[in-house]
Formats: C-alpha cells, sequence, structure tokens
C-alpha cells in the first residue's frame, strides 16, 4: 500500500490520500486498488480522523479502467461491479474530499465524484470517456455525474466523451469548485480544517444523512449500467476502440 497509496496525518483530524503508482499513471492497477481498500480500512479504524483530503500526483488524479481490464469485461471475464473499491469515498463514514489536482479520466473522474466534495482545476481535463470505446458509462457514473456537476453538462459528458478542461467547466457553470491547479490542495485543506473544526460525530451524522438518497439509488443505477453493458461492451467494434483508441 505504501508504495502507491500513501497515508499521511495532516494534524487536527485530516488525513491525505495520495495516489501515486507511477507505473500505471494512476490507472486501476491492481496495486492501486488494493491500496485504496487498505487506506480506508485504515481510516475506518482510527476514530481520531475527521476528514479525508483524496488527490494524485502531479499530474495525475486518476485514470480510469486499464486497457486489460477494458478487454476482460469485453470478453466477459469481469464486470466494473467486481472491481469493489470505488465507492469507499461514499461509504466513508467521514466526510471526504476530492481534490483533483491532475487530469481524472473515464471512471477515475466517477471514482472523485464519490466524495462529498470535489475541487477541480482549470488546467486539468476532465472526461467520462466511456462512449470514446463504444460502451455506455459504468461504476455508477450515470446517476454521479449528472448529479455532481449539473444534468445538461452531465449528460453531454456522459454521451459525447469529449474532453473538458476544469476552466470550461467552471465557465459552464458545474456545481462544484473550480480554481487554479496549483491551488487545488490548498483549498482542500482550507475546507478540511473548517470541517475538522466541527464535533467528529456530527460530521458522520449529516453525511449519512446527505447521502442517504444516492446510497438507496446507487444499487439500482449499477445493475441498470450492467445490463447496458451486457448489451454494448460486447460489441466487435467496441473492441477495436479499445485497441486503436486506448490511451490517446
Amino acid at each position: 500500500m505504501g508504495q502507491v497509496v500513501k497515508l499521511t496525518e495532516l494534524g487536527d483530524g485530516i488525513v491525505q490520500i495520495t495516489l501515486e503508482d507511477r507505473a500505471s499513471r494512476n490507472t486501476f492497477s491492481r496495486e492501486l486498488m488494493e491500496g485504496i481498500i487498505e487506506v480506508f480500512e485504515k481510516i475506518k479504524k482510527n476514530s481520531s480522523y475527521k476528514v479525508v483530503i483524496l488527490c494524485g500526483y502531479d499530474n495525475y488524479f486518476c485514470c480510469g479502467g486499464t486497457k486489460e481490464e477494458l478487454f476482460a469485461i469485453h470478453n466477459g471475464e469481469i464486470g466494473f461491479a467486481d472491481l469493489n473499491f470505488f465507492t469507499h469515498p461514499l461509504d466513508c463514514e467521514i466526510p471526504v474530499i476530492s481534490a483533483m489536482q491532475g487530469h481524472a479520466i473515464g471512471g477515475g473522474f466517477v471514482f472523485g465524484l464519490y466524495a462529498d466534495f470535489v475541487i477541480l482545476g482549470k488546467e486539468n481535463v476532465y472526461t467520462t470517456n466511456f462512449m470514446k470505446y463504444g460502451f455506455t458509462p459504468g461504476m455508477g457514473g450515470t446517476l454521479l455525474v449528472p448529479s455532481k456537476l449539473g444534468r445538461t453538462i452531465g449528460n453531454e459528458m456522459l454521451f459525447t466523451a469529449e474532453n473538458y478542461r476544469g476552466g470550461e467547466l467552471k465557465d459552464r457553470g458545474v456545481k462544484v469548485k473550480v480554481v487554479s491547479k496549483s491551488e487545488v490542495l490548498n483549498e482542500a485543506l482550507k475546507l478540511a480544517r473548517c470541517l475538522a473544526d466541527k464535533p467528529r460525530l456530527s460530521l458522520i451524522t449529516l453525511k449519512e444523512h446527505l447521502n442517504a438518497d444516492i446510497k438507496a439509488k446507487l444499487p439500482e443505477i449499477i445493475k441498470k449500467e450492467l445490463k447496458m453493458h451486457k448489451v454494448t461492451f460486447h460489441q466487435s467494434e467496441v473492441a477495436e476502440r479499445i485497441e486503436s483508441f486506448f490511451g490517446f
């Protein structure tokens, strides 16, 4: 875990999770997924923690599924629900801030949206690029992207699979905070300090209440996304697109 997912105590009940799988550029490598699960389990066991900041490294926040995983889903060997790490920011009982200081791509962007607060960088690229490969979105993205960013821009992102800079999303009126890339972590820390000033039990209780609706809807949404994958993911064109487009 220490090699690719780092947990740092910042004081006053604030902890920072840093995703740093440089070999895979923070795609969903086995090491990254296992590290995320382990670090959130560690946070769960520590009753002194109040707030989590989730970030990546350098120019990368999180870049979604690996080429091998996409082909495994295409071949029917796994489903995205088998990668059972991505809801941990939502399931974490204390507030989580996604400080997306770098690019966030596909499932990596959706993963960040499971946090309670999202901060984007103006210069970074954000995309839900599932349809670029010809298959419908997964990981709860059809619920989270429109609800967190706004229905109009969220649906556009899901359908078009285009790249959007954070500054463009800000101009389009997304419902999350967008600041200069260099200020993302500072803004996250400022927010974390404000939250950490509150009683831990009150933070936990309010988070549980505010997320009740999304938690109630999510299982059915994921079930429907998996059903769509059975229709869309196994097309021969999808394999061709993964082979041609992955990494571009």
